[in-house]
This record gives C-alpha cells, structure tokens and sequence, in this order.
C-alpha cells in the first residue's frame, strides 16, 4: 500500500536538524508574519488615504454605503461604486531581505503598569481583572485611556463577548450608552467580522452583517457601517452576480455589496494579482532554457499516466492546480524529481513535515520563515524555478499570498491537493477558489488509493458510506453504547489490539475524534490515554517526560511531538528528524502544548499514521460532515478502526452534510485579472 502522502506523514514544521542557529518555532513563525505584515503595508500604501475618523461621508465612501443600502432596500445597484479592475496585475515589490532572516526576538509583553492600569479600570467597572493582560498586550501602552474613552474596544479582546463589553460600557459610562452609540456599533462590526474571519470567510454579504448587527440590537445596522467605513474598520465591495446583461439592453449588471476587514481584504487581493502574475509572465525570468524535448522526455519516463500530464502542464504554464488523493501525492513529487533531472532550482512544500526528510521538500511554515528552502534574492524573490505546494487545501489567504508574492517572475507554481479535505483553519479557501475561477490548467489525477480503505475513502468523497471487504481487517468498527464505553475500547485499542494484531506500536496509533471537551473529547481520551501509556505526576506542567503532544505555536498549526524535559528555560520538546528539538518557553506553555494521543480532525489534517482510532461518540453527531469523515478517515494508513456510537448519524452526515460554504472574493478576483490581461478580440 502506497504510504500515504507520498512519506509525508506525522512529524514536526519545525526547524532544520541541524544544531544552529537555534530558532524557537514561535521566532520562527515571528520572522514569517513579519514578511506579512511589510507586505500587507505596502498593499495599504497603495490604497487611497482613508477619510478622517468621525467625518461625514463623502464621495466614494457615501457610494459605498449606499450600495449598501440599495442592495438592502431591494433598489438597482448604482452602475459604478467601486475601483475598476486592474488591466494589468500589480506587482508587489517586497522589501528586500537576506537568507535566512534573522530571528526575530520573542515579542516584550505590556508594562507592569500598564496592565495595572487597565486591570484597576477593569476592577472599577466589575468586569473580569484577567484580561487586564490580554487586553494591555491588544491595546497597548495607552490600553486603560483608550477602555475608558471607548469601553467597546475590549471586544478586540480574544474571548470577550458583546454583552461583557457591553456590561463593561454600563459599568463606566451610565445613561450615555446605548444599543445605537457609535463607538458600539463601530466594535461590533469589526468584532463580527472577526468572527466570520475565524469561520474562514474573507468577507460577508453586507445583509448578512446587517442582520448578524440586528441581533445585537443594533437600531439602524445599515447606518452602522457608516463610521466603521470612515474610520477604516472595514471595507466595502462589489462583485458582479450572473452574466453581465448583453449591449444595447439598458440594463444593468446586479452586484452583490461585501463588507471585509482590510487584513483579509488586502491579503486576498494581493494573492489574486500574484497568481495572474505568474499566469501572465510564465517564460520572462531566469529560468535556463529547458527544450521542450527534454520536457516529453522526462514526462515519458514518469512513473505514471498521472504524473506524466502533471509534468506536461507545467512544462507549459506558469500556474499550474493538481487534484487527487493520498497516492496521488506521488505524482508531484515525481514532478520534483523530474525538475532536477533537467537542472531546474526547484523545491516541494508541505503542511506537515516528513517522517524522513527528503531533498527539496520543506514545510509551508519553514519556507515562508526562512529556516529551510531556497535563499532570497535583493527583491525577496525565492531564488527558483518551480515551486510545488502540497496540502494546498490548507493554505488561507494570508498564507497563500506570502507564498505567492515570493514566486519571481517567469518561474512555475504548482498547487496541488485533495478538494475533499478540511478547509484551512484561516480565512479564505484559496485552493477551492482557483479551482472554481478555472483560471489556470487543472491536472486531475487518475491514480485510485488502493486497498480496503482506499476504496472507503473515496466512497465517502462522493457522499457514500460503503461496507468495504476488508480481509485482513483494514477496517475494523467497534460499536459502543456511551461515552465512558468509547473511552475504554479507545485505550484498550491504542494500547493492546493494533500493537498485538498488527505489530503497529502505540506511538504509530493515532486517536482522532470531533471535538476536545465533553467525557470522551480529545481532553478526556488523553487523561486515559497518558494513564495508560506514560503514567506520571505531570511535574512540568502538566506533562512529563516522553508524553506526546502537539505544539500549537499559532491557531491552525498542530506539530506532534515528545516531551524530552523541562528547565528554567522552559518545556524541551522532540519533534522529530525533520522538527528536531525546541523550546517551548514557560508563560506559553499553556498555550501551545497539549497532549496528543489524541486530537481532532483539524489538527490532523495533512498527516498520516499507520493506524488511526476514529472516536465518533453519540453526542457528536452534530458536529459529523462529509468532509470531517473524510479527513479523519483518510489519515489511516493501514488500519483504521472506528469507535461507533453515533448510528445512523455516520451514513447521513456523509451523503448530507456538505461542508459548510465560505464567503470570498478570490475567484471574482481572479475571474476578472484574467480577462482584463486577454488580448482584445
């Protein structure tokens, strides 16, 4: 059977083996938003100067907000509102940076006395005096005057509610505050879309926000936008709906009005003007010349029909999207292999890090901070020719544009990966969304995933559960008739059967399951888990020597790990050949480590172990996608077996439940830099 993800399996994004430099993860991860964040200024300089905080609107903005509330009231869009698309994609020049960037320091935290500030505000008006800190750390130096001028900016608070900062207003500012006061309407607007961002949309449809403002009683949810649009908390655009109305007809093409933060906004923007980049400038940079002979060649020496189609693509395009399952996996990397037999300076990126590195492949987090992959040139180009992103699903847009704008001109991206996996954890559906615009050659592969659970996956891909023949118990289901029931055959599974039937150690078993809270989540199944496999006192931290874990340095990004030891320093973990050794410092500790016999499908998405225990206990029926199953299901290489108590939940979240959609610009984006750059007929 084909090791799933062409070796790419379980292991760390960390650095490289090597002993120096030494780089924590988190500095690692520092050096790479950074990059973003220059890049996201550099995209906001080009934009015009925003309106003056408070003022009235005018001009665009006053467009704007009435296109808002046309499309509210039902009314015909305005034919013009918003910037014409570029005729040329821009190019974004980034600043220029030199291999590897330095680490970056780990970041100061606020002053004592500004935490003692806000935390004496905090206790004045009865709220909580714990996110005295957080709220210093968001807010800055001048946190408490800014809390007691505008109470609603505790909402930029991670975990804080709407109706704590609402308590929070009472508390300061009486009879002054209402449900309508600007500075509340202001917070909640960037607040939801915060929310809607953690969601994985970009943008929402401005009724949607209107209706979402609504529910927090929000007088006028459309005059709501008003000084959120003023003072730069959001942006506001159009995307046209249906086919444009032919010429001589009158009439005027409807749009659909989207309201954004300028983050998500800027970074989608950017990565569509990347992508058409590439599309439009394939063949101009510094590649050497490779004949097309030597291209035929080397796709009629691959391994595969498959692979050979991948090879002709990109031989012939700048931009390049592969589709297919876990053996499909092969076929990029024989593209890679192909790529430097014809002396091509090409590299292969992934989510999760190999289990035995392999020249030319790095991880998505390493590449983008500089600890491993090509050098940068003075413009903070990649120094390449072909760049192949594997796990692309994974990729959202601030990720992906960092990557993209980093491609120089002339040079061939490929995006590869398998459409019916979990989306990314961040904002956008970058993959999803080049295949819907079609703006480029998509290379679907043929290449089945074999056996018993190749076969029940891809079943499950198009929305069916099928009872697989399963002769050497591939699959294996194990009903269970409650929580506490799941939790026992789980250790009883991880700790005796597989070992005895298979000869798959525990720590080549891996237990995934919905959800971490709840008597048989990922919290519950790891106390029993680290009961029975590495019992002990838990004496740093929580933890102990040799527990396996999972290290969370930002949301989306779960690195297994072991447990080496612990020191003033802080919490030592082993995370593999590829990962090596990091550091975990004490006051993040609680933050970023967490037992990982045990995970959930989200966590474990772009790795593989030989044998998986889906957990599917009956609470969690609800939280059951096709997608989800599909994942979770997928990650098994040999065996996989299911602790079942959901019944006939199972069978109908795959064929019903879709995943859930994503409100993003990327494909009109696209759409339109495409065509605006196509030779005029």
């Amino acid at each position: 059977m084909v090791s799933g993800r062409g070796g790419v399996g379980d292991g760390a994004a960390g650095s490289e083996a090597e002993p120096a430099p030494t780089r924590t993860e988190a500095e690692a991860e520092l050096a790479a938003q950074k990059i973003e964040r220059d890049r996201i200024a550099r995209r906001k300089a080009e934009r015009s100067a925003p309106i003056d905080a408070g003022a009235a609107l005018s001009g665009k903005a006053a467009d704007l907000l009435a296109a808002v509330r046309a499309v509210e009231s039902g009314e015909k869009p305005a034919p013009r509102y918003f910037d014409d698309a570029p005729t040329v994609p821009r190019r974004t020049t980034p600043t220029p940076t030199t291999p590897p960037p330095a680490p970056a320091p780990a970041p100061a935290g606020p002053a004592p006395e500004t935490i003692a500030a806000v935390r004496a505000l905090l206790a004045r008006a009865g709220a909580p005096e714990t996110a005295a800190a957080r709220a210093a750390e968001v807010l800055g130096e001048t946190a408490a005057d800014r809390l007691a001028e505008d109470p609603w900016q505790l909402l930029a608070v991670t975990g804080i509610r709407p109706s704590q900062a609402d308590a929070f207003a009472r508390s300061l500012l009486g009879p002054e505050c209402g449900p309508g006061d600007e500075r509340r309407t202001t917070a909640l607007v960037g607040w939801l879309l915060e929310q809607a961002a953690l969601k994985g949309h970009t943008v929402l449809d401005a009724p949607v926000l209107q209706s979402a403002l609504a529910q927090y009683a929000v007088p006028d949810p459309a005059a709501a936008l008003e000084p959120a649009i003023a003072e730069g908390t959001v942006l506001v655009f159009q995307e046209p709906v249906g086919e444009p109305p032919a010429e001589g007809e009158g009439e005027e093409q409807p749009v659909r009005v989207l309201v954004g933060l300028e983050g998500c906004a800027l970074a989608e923007e950017s990565l569509a003007d990347g992508l058409a980049r590439l599309i439009n400038t394939f063949g101009t940079g510094g590649e050497a010349e490779t004949s097309p002979d030597a291209w035929q060649a080397a796709a009629t020496a691959a391994p595969s029909p498959s692979a050979a189609e991948l090879i002709r693509a990109a031989a012939q395009h700048g931009l390049v999207a592969h589709t297919g399952g876990e053996a499909a996996r092969a076929e990029p990397l024989a593209l890679l292999a192909a790529a430097h037999g014809l002396g091509l300076r090409a590299w292969a990126a992934t989510w999760a890090a190999a289990r035995t590195p392999a020249p030319g492949v790095v991880t998505v987090a390493d590449l983008l901070a500089g600890t491993e992959g090509p050098a940068r040139d003075a413009d903070g180009q990649w120094e390449l020719d072909l760049l192949i992103v594997l796990d692309a699903p994974q990729l959202d847009v601030e990720s992906g544009a960092a990557l993209v704008e980093s491609v120089p001109d002339g040079a061939r991206l490929v995006l590869s990966g398998d459409p019916g996996v979990l989306g990314s954890a961040g904002p956008g559906r970058v993959f999803a969304d080049l295949l819907a615009a079609r703006a480029c050659p998509q290379a679907v592969s043929r290449t089945p995933d074999p056996g018993p659970l190749g076969e029940l996956v891809s079943g499950i891909g198009i929305g069916e559960l099928n009872q697989v023949d399963a002769p050497g118990k591939e699959v294996v289901i194990v009903p269970v008739r409650d929580a506490g029931e799941a939790v026992h055959r789980t250790v009883q599974l991880v700790a005796e059967s597989v070992p005895r039937a298979f000869g798959i150690q525990p720590d080549g078993v891996q237990v995934i399951t919905p959800g971490h809270g709840g008597p048989s989540g990922t919290r519950a199944l790891n106390t029993a888990l680290k009961e029975r496999l590495n019992p002990g006192p838990g004496r740093f931290g929580g933890f102990d020597p040799d527990d396996r874990v999972v290290h969370v340095p930002v949301p989306g990004r779960a690195v297994p790990c072991r447990v080496h030891s612990a020191d003033a320093e802080g919490l030592h973990l082993d995370c593999g050949p590829a990962g090596g050794r990091i550091t975990v410092p004490k006051d993040r500790v609680e933050a970023e480590v967490r037992h990982g016999w045990a995970v959930t499908a989200h966590q474990a998405v772009g790795a593989r172990w030989p044998a998986v225990v889906v957990v599917l206990p009956g609470d969690a029926a609800d939280a059951l996608s096709r997608d989800w199953v599909y994942t979770a299901f997928g990650r098994a290489e040999r065996h996989l077996s299911v602790v079942h108590g959901v019944d006939q939940a199972l069978p109908k979240a795959v064929a019903e439940v879709l995943p859930k959609p994503r409100t993003t610009r990327l494909t009109g984006l696209l759409r339109t830099l495409i065509a605006s750059a196509a030779p005029a007929e």
